[in-house]
This record gives C-alpha cells, sequence and structure tokens, in this order.
C-alpha cells in the first residue's frame, strides 16, 4: 500500500550505525542498530532515540506484538525475494534481521500478532496467485487508484510461517484485520456486503457482525487500547458523480483513496462519529495510548505536492489537531507499543533520495 502512495510522486544519521543485511541465499549480514537523534527532524519533539530498522524497499506498516518485543511488517525488497509486499517478523530493537512469514506467492498485507504472541494473522492472494497481482496502470489524468483484490483471504500461521487455519475463505475482499488489545475480537474490511465495509469476529472467525453500514470504503480500523471503540479511515461520496464513480471503480476490484477522513464508533459500530473534516487524504490512524487522541497520516496541509504525507494528532472529539512529524516527503503507519513508550512509523526520511521507504522507532515524548 505505500508503494501506491509513494507513486503519487510520479508519486545523516552520522551516529547511526546502518542495520545493514541481506537475506540472498541464506546468507545474511547485519551490523547493530544504535538509537539516533539525528534522524529526528526540527520541530518531531515527541520523538527521542530514533532508531532506524531496514534500509532498503518499501517496508511499511509494521506493528507491535503483545508483549512489544517484536514487530510485524510487510515489506517489497527483491533482495528478500520479496517482489511485491510479503509479511516479515523481526525484534523491536532491529537486534536480528527479518524472517518471512507469508508464503512468498503472490501478495500479502496487513498482519498482526494475537494474543500470547505465537500466531499471527495477515491477508494473502498466494492460492490464487503465483506470481504478484497486477496493481492499476497509472494514466496521464486519471486518478490513483488502489486494487482491492478478492482473492485476498485471511490465514493465521505461526511463527515459522506454517499456516495454522484461514479465517475467512471465499471470494472477496477480505483484509486489513487487526486484532483487539483484549484479545477477544478481530476487525477487517470486506466487500461481502456489496461495498468495503468493517466487520469484527472471534479469533477462530465465528460470531460475524457488520458494524459499518454508509456507502463509502471502510479501512484500516484499529481497537483503543481498551478495546471499546474502533478508529478507522473512510470514503464517504456525496454527489451523484461521486457515487456513481465509487460504485464503478468498486466493481472494478479498484478504490480512489485521495480523499478520506479518520472516524471513530463503538467496537460494536454504534455512536459512529467523524473526528476530521481536513480534505485530501487522512489515514493510517492509531489511538494514543490514553485512548483519548488519535495518530494518523495526512496530506491535507501539502497544498498541491499531494505526496507529502506527515504524522498528525488530534483529540477524539476534532479538536486540538497537532502536527507530529516533518518530513518533507513521507511518514504514516504510526503505531504506539502497547506500553505506550515506543512509536513505530514507516518513513522516506534518510533513504538517500530514493523512493526507499522505511521502518524507524522512536521513542515517544509527552
Amino acid at each position: 500500500m505505500v508503494r501506491f502512495f509513494l507513486l503519487l510522486t510520479l508519486i545523516c544519521g552520522g551516529l547511526l550505525a546502518k542495520f545493514n543485511f541481506q537475506l540472498r541465499k541464506g546468507n545474511v549480514q547485519k551490523s547493530r542498530v544504535r538509537p539516533s537523534d539525528s534522524l529526528v527532524l526540527p520541530g518531531e519533539k515527541h520523538f527521542r532515540n530514533l532508531r532506524q530498522l531496514t534500509f532498503k524497499g518499501d517496508n511499511a506498516e509494521a506493528y507491535w506484538s503483545f508483549n512489544g518485543k517484536k514487530l510485524i511488517f510487510q515489506a517489497t525488497n527483491p533482495d528478500w525475494q520479496a517482489l511485491c509486499d510479503q509479511i516479515f517478523v523481526m525484534p523491536a530493537d532491529g537486534s536480528e534481521p527479518p524472517q518471512r512469514l507469508s508464503p512468498g506467492q503472490g501478495r500479502t498485507t496487513c498482519a498482526y500478532f494475537l494474543p500470547g504472541d505465537t500466531l499471527v494473522l495477515f491477508a494473502s492472494t498466494h492460492e490464487h496467485h503465483d506470481k504478484c497481482p497486477p496493481v492499476p496502470e497509472r494514466k496521464p489524468g486519471s486518478p490513483y487508484l488502489w486494487p482491492i483484490y478478492p482473492e485476498y483471504d485471511i490465514y493465521v500461521t505461526d511463527l515459522k510461517g506454517r499456516i495454522r487455519y484461514k479465517l475467512t475463505d471465499r471470494f472477496g475482499y477480505d483484509a486489513e484485520a487487526t486484532v483487539s488489545p483484549r484479545g477477544d475480537r478481530i476487525v477487517f474490511t470486506s466487500d461481502r456486503s456489496g461495498d468495503l465495509e468493517l466487520w469484527t469476529c472471534r479469533l477462530d472467525g465465528s460470531d460475524l457482525r457488520q458494524i459499518t453500514h454508509e456507502l463509502g470504503y471502510d479501512g484500516g480500523a484499529f481497537f483503543s487500547p481498551d478495546g471499546r471503540y474502533i478508529v478507522f479511515r473512510a470514503s464517504r461520496p456525496k454527489t451523484e458523480e461521486e457515487i456513481q464513480a465509487y460504485k464503478n471503480y468498486l466493481r472494478q476490484g479498484l478504490v480512489a483513496p485521495t480523499r478520506m477522513e479518520i472516524f471513530v464508533c463503538r467496537a460494536d459500530g454504534s455512536e459512529l462519529r467523524q473526528v476530521t473534516q481536513l480534505g485530501k487524504a487522512n489515514w493510517a490512524p492509531f489511538f494514543h495510548p490514553s485512548g483519548k487522541k488519535i495518530i494518523f497520516s495526512s496530506n491535507h496541509h501539502a497544498g498541491d505536492r499531494g505526496f507529502k504525507f506527515n504524522l498528525f494528532m488530534i483529540n477524539l472529539d476534532g479538536t486540538g489537531l497537532e502536527q507530529i512529524s516533518f518530513d518533507t516527503n513521507f511518514d504514516s503507519f504510526p503505531m504506539f507499543s502497547p506500553d505506550g513508550r515506543f512509536l513505530s512509523f514507516s518513513s522516506n526520511r534518510n533513504n538517500g533520495g530514493t523512493f526507499d521507504t522505511n521502518l524507524f522507532v522512536a521513542e515517544w515524548v509527552e
């Protein structure tokens, strides 16, 4: 998904010892990752001891284990035999190189730990695609589009990549699954009702419930720290022209994500309310450890530079908007560690002028 946003552009750390490694034919080279404030940009007062964990390719959606010791993420990196997004797991301190958990065929997305940290879930197309599925062709003057692959199903594997069971088993989009901190329910996006809505279920896939019902794409959902609320990104086409365009794209397995806002509801879908009204693309939301604020990525401030995304934080009532990161290109996918001490995110900083997106972890300063 991060590669899609980076296409919008066409679209040093002297104290940091790079953690370079290659996964070629089992050969691993690595060096120690050291925290460094040389990667913290002016204005980023909430970051301290920022660490860069990856150094090549597209690395995104790094989510913490329940015990805060591991990160699971998706990466596209030919050096790792990942020609499109595959799922990798690594220690949160960068002390060991990533290990692939996904099958290696097709495309995968949105991995998350289950309670106990011995099992993970993610969506994959590997049962239908030996190779990477096609991405939408970007034509001059055409809107920017995400593919919604109907071959995605959600799988549960152990930390050696052995599939334990399928959470979903149907032809249609089932993906973007995350798990409640309570360890009792999963939320994910599905088109099984004819639209892209949020659904929840138990950890074994039973007790399936639809919790959003309004026309538009609902996705990227996360539970609050107490498991009582859910935050997510959504498009809400209003005019007849917008509605028709949304439906036409959906029939083609596509979504135009350039206009999204942040919404919150209770875990059962009640008390739904819109948090942001900023325009452009507001996405990748996650709850602050207090449960009273939301951190998210947005390009609403970028003017004509639609590819410039930074992290922002806002109160649940839509007040108190604060800019958190000040990158010149791309910061997104923020997620707090379970104890609230650290923030992981993906960024284009320190990439040597390439389009590479890497993983970073910072100590969080209130």
